[in-house]
């Protein structure tokens, strides 16, 4: 007897084929149909036909013919369109929400930021699905559909269970965001979009892989430096998120034993001495517990603001410390800052960290890695959220894409 078609298994495979030109056309636009059936190792016919159904789509488009100096038909160039389709990314920060549309190229569309109502669970989960409405409300007027939504949160997110373990900055322990994000997005209309959530420095990585320059650097280390420090570790093209999501909160490793308390709890943590609220309080601009960060920026305008910039060099120059330890434990290709505290910074701040690193290289006679700035800016972990979208869309179905899915239905 003849058995039927297993047409899970054919769906599957083709999904996985579709993804896979992807994913080369990504990292190496205006390949041909021949080139991606020669890197791929599909067909050349089933590279065809998956070609056809993704420009069909509004995945791909098709450049001019290319020149070869050869006789005969020459292959036509292939890029990632996207024009009528966009990401979203959102990040959940202490005192604010950052919600970003792009394109699948990293081009960001519309940026907004707005001040946090309410550090309590339920109205801070309600306040970013309001915003990520309403920007998804803006993509489809535009025309363009909608693929997935990545959240960014200041703290540890255990993946498995769709809890925060930690987030000592938003005063949450072991808040169960999972099921918040889920009531909401039903009552949004969002239930039938990807939508899914990690730790921001975790975002923050994948997004400087994905929409970084070419060739990637692969391992790369994204710390984060604000009122909290924290890392993102991208590695063999994954996060590498530790066994409970905690993997990278390198601002509770102790600098000082018996130092400087940290919101954890702890005495000595790294954010006790790089975090903003350390450079605040040394500066004298730390206001019944918060951050006056208007009057940091102004004191660096002033020219004899010795006490600001100490502060900020001092803080530097403890993220050197820090900057080694994460050197020696990931050696990664290049380490990349962003956050507020090298926003306002600036030169102060960062020129002390890669002083001090480059010390530690000379002294044992090796280079350091590349240490640059984040690409986007302050909009590094909302970018980063609409990359992971598109990074766990990309990836075959059951692929441990190292965040937490969250499913409204």
């Amino acid at each position: 007897m003849t058995r039927p078609p297993i047409t899970g298994d054919q769906r599957f495979v083709k999904s996985i084929n579709r993804n896979v030109l992807l994913r080369l056309l990504l990292d190496e636009p205006a390949q041909s149909r021949a080139g991606l059936a020669e890197r791929s190792g599909l067909t050349k016919s089933t590279v065809s036909l998956l070609v056809k159904e993704l420009i069909d789509e509004g995945w791909l488009a098709e450049d001019g013919v290319a020149v070869t100096g050869s006789l005969g038909r020459r292959p036509t160039p292939l890029h990632i369109d996207g024009r009528g389709l966009a990401l979203i990314g959102a990040d959940i920060g202490i005192d604010s929400i950052r919600v970003v549309s792009t394109s699948l190229q990293g081009q960001v569309i519309e940026s907004m930021a707005v001040p946090l109502r309410d550090r309590a669970p339920d109205i801070a989960c309600h306040q970013m699905v309001e915003l990520v409405t309403a920007e998804s409300a803006r993509v489809t007027r535009a025309g363009a559909r909608l693929l997935g939504v990545g959240v960014g949160l200041p703290g540890a997110v255990d993946t498995a269970h769709g809890v925060i373990e930690f987030a000592p900055n938003l005063g949450w322990r072991n808040v169960e965001v999972g099921q918040r994000l889920a009531r909401e997005l039903r009552a949004g209309g969002l239930a039938q979009v990807p939508v899914y959530c990690q730790n921001e420095a975790d975002l923050a990585a994948i997004g400087e892989t994905a929409f970084g320059s070419r060739p990637i650097d692969d391992p790369l280390v994204y710390v984060s430096c604000s009122v909290g420090v924290g890392a993102g570790i991208v590695l063999n093209g994954a996060l590498f998120t530790g066994a409970t999501g905690a993997a990278g909160e390198i601002g509770h490793t102790i600098l000082h034993v018996d130092g400087l308390p940290c919101s954890c709890g702890r005495r000595g943590c790294a954010e006790a001495y790089v975090g903003l609220k350390a450079v605040a309080q040394a500066a004298g601009m730390l206001r019944h517990g918060e951050v006056d960060r208007a009057g940091l920026a102004a004191e660096l305008a002033k020219p004899r603001a010795h006490r600001t910039r100490n502060a900020f060099v001092a803080a530097g120059d403890a993220l050197g410390v820090l900057l080694q330890n994460v050197w020696t434990t990931f050696n990664p290709k290049a380490i990349v800052l962003g956050g507020e505290a090298v926003t306002l910074g600036g030169g102060h701040f960062l020129d002390a960290a890669v002083e001090r690193l480059a010390r530690f290289g000379g002294d044992a006679g090796i280079a350091p890695p590349a240490i640059r700035v984040a690409k986007y800016g302050d909009l590094a972990t909302a970018v980063g959220g609409a990359a992971f979208a598109l990074h766990a869309l990309l990836r075959p179905v059951g692929h441990d894409s190292g965040a937490l899915r969250i499913r409204p239905a």
